[in-house]
């Protein structure tokens, strides 16, 4: 927006309707007749009135002595009355830029340390950014891989065969994968002809009643984490201290699991209850319903509920109440499995 000049024309948002072209240019008219100005020293007030940008650029003024005359600024000084308020602020804005960077400097040098927990967790949205990320770490992995995979139904072909596809490049550079999986995984023929992959004594899986959720941890460097079920959502972990948290959490886990190859979690003890109904007992006395037990255990509601059929059975329960009491009274959950 430009102040209304002399003869009373104005210029919103740079141009004027009755004579558009830019607030900053000259239209050929207007060149004209601030060069016949300049050399006569003045132009009749009606002949500028053709061309109203040069009253907008202050090019014109009224002569005093004639008030049907109008006088040239000259050039240097109409210049000058433009260019001033646009240095002063080119001035401001270099002020506030060094102001700016001043502030920020002495952070500059923590954001860069790499172990900063601003680069230490990255949120990975969909399926392609987060294989992408696991890509490019197990590329990188030089030594170990750590991953915790829950059961739950069947896997998908395809998933197995990405998970193939992923692991054989790892295995022939000569690095060790050890993977935890739930008990239900020795009952998934798609998940045991993948084991079967690998015989190589790099490749180690176990397996135990409960996992905590899915994990991928490479190198102790780098640990990945789903954030919802849909498995659209993970998170990549780079600060020491939460990788190596994890890396803890695994071994836990791992000194506590059996061997894929070891028939013993199905296996019945003396009492006719197996480990993995031992692992129903105790969450039935938890509170929780078939469909938790199910999904924390990695099978589906059915084989979840013929479990917690036999144990009525072998214990004698008529009703879900009357079993949980008799788990409790029976010393079941006492015993060392």
């Amino acid at each position: 927006m430009f102040r209304t000049l002399g003869g009373g024309y104005s210029v919103i948002n740079g141009t004027n309707p009755e004579h558009p072209h830019s607030a900053y240019e000259l239209c050929s008219e207007g060149r004209r007749l601030y060069a016949d100005a300049l050399r006569a020293g003045r132009v009749l007030r009606t002949d500028a009135e053709s061309a109203p940008c040069l009253m907008d650029l202050a090019l014109l003024h009224l002569d005093p002595d004639d008030g049907d005359w109008m006088r040239p600024v000259p050039p240097s000084v109409a210049l000058a009355q433009r260019l001033n308020p646009i240095e002063r602020e080119i001035t401001e804005q270099r002020r506030q830029s060094i102001a700016l960077a001043e502030l920020f400097e002495p952070f500059m040098d923590i954001s860069a340390q790499e172990t900063s927990p601003a680069h230490s967790i990255t949120v990975l949205e969909g399926l392609d950014r987060i294989n992408a990320a696991l890509d490019l770490a197990t590329a990188q992995c030089q030594n170990e891989v750590l991953t915790i995979q829950p059961s739950g139904h069947r896997r998908p072909e395809k998933r197995l065969l990405e998970g193939l596809e992923r692991d054989k490049p790892l295995i022939e550079r000569g690095v060790r994968i050890r993977t935890l999986y739930q008990h239900t995984a020795r009952y998934s023929p798609d998940r045991l002809a993948y084991a079967d992959q690998f015989t190589d004594g790099k490749v180690e899986y176990r397996t135990i009643d409960e996992l905590v959720e899915r994990l991928i941890i490479c190198d102790g460097i780098v640990a990945f984490l789903p954030v919802r079920e849909d498995r659209q959502v993970a998170l990549e972990l780079r600060h020491p201290g939460l990788v190596q948290y994890l890396v803890r959490v695994f071994e836990f886990i791992w000194n506590r699991a059996v061997p894929l190859s070891a028939g013993a979690p199905y296996e019945a003890d003396s009492g006719g209850i197996t480990e993995i109904q031992h692992s129903i007992a105790k969450l039935l006395v938890e509170g929780h319903v078939d469909e938790a037990i199910a999904r924390r255990l990695g099978m589906n509601v059915r084989t979840c509920r013929a479990h917690i059929a036999k144990l009525a059975q072998v214990l004698g329960s008529g009703s879900r109440a009357q079993l949980g009491y008799l788990i409790a009274q029976s010393g079941l959950l006492n015993k060392d499995h």
